[in-house]
């Protein structure tokens, strides 16, 4: 699955981002407890951290099954990050503040199999859906980690690049009705604010498939708010998306 969550628009008064509207996401403790409906992925989001490096912190190996009330490492070291991946799920013993932490429930992803994540790069990025830009992606105050684009309510949303759904649900603040997408082992892609979700996690996509319908979920008016993230960092949409005749 730091860290800032960053999507939303307000109307009249202009741009309000999510880091503003409520403020830093990391725990005090460093941990994070899952809880149900997370996975890796949605984590690794919600802190703006890699997934490959939030498992190889935390000992979690493909298919990257956690469990409700297992406690997560976000503020893991580099070193804790680089090493190789094992199967078993560690107990963190960093002298920080304890976590209680339930007996492990049914684990979270069950239904994913651990299948090769392909290594290449993304063949062709295509835009998610029509509609006119109405945020665009910024790293200064309003913060906004992707872009936004208008929309009536019920359009679809395509996928923008080929891969598998390794988050469909409602668990991170400010999103709405929020759908991941795993393209390789680097580039992750998401879509907010839907008003149905039309695909379920372990789901294979193709390229322009629909996976959810346009909606106001999360925010205050119809609209798709798309991010893509490269290694766990946000990066800006247009410089990946085919250029659209007339620059809309």
């Amino acid at each position: 699955m730091t860290l800032t969550i960053v999507t939303a628009c307000s109307s009249g008064g202009g741009f309000v981002s999510v880091d503003q509207k409520f403020g830093l996401d990391k725990t005090a403790s460093g941990f994070h407890l899952v809880r149900e409906g997370d996975t890796l992925y949605s984590i690794a989001w919600r802190y703006g951290l890699d997934y490959r490096e939030l498992a190889n912190a935390n000992s979690i190996s493909s298919p990257h099954i956690i469990y409700p009330g297992q406690s997560i490492d976000i503020d893991y070291t580099s070193a804790e990050a680089s090493r190789a991946p094992v199967t078993t799920v560690r107990n963190p013993s960093k002298p920080r503040v304890p976590v209680v932490v339930p007996a492990p429930a049914k684990p979270k992803n069950d239904h994913l199999s651990p299948k090769a994540v392909p290594n290449g790069p993304v063949s062709e990025w295509q835009w998610p859906s029509d509609g006119k830009i109405i945020g665009q992606f910024s790293t200064k105050k309003p913060v906004n980690k992707g872009i936004d684009l208008t929309g009536s309510m019920g359009e679809s949303i395509l996928a923008a690049a080929a891969g598998t759904v390794v988050y469909a649900g409602t668990g991170l603040r400010g999103y709405g009705n929020l759908v991941i997408i795993r393209h390789n082992e680097k580039f992750l892609s998401a879509y907010a604010h839907a008003s149905r979700i039309t695909v379920s996690e372990g789901q294979e996509v193709k390229a322009g498939g629909k996976i959810a319908e346009k909606g106001s979920t999360g925010t205050d008016k119809v609209k798709l708010h798309f991010e893509i993230r490269e290694n766990g960092k946000p990066v800006n949409p247009l410089k990946y998306l085919p250029k659209r005749k007339g620059g809309g």
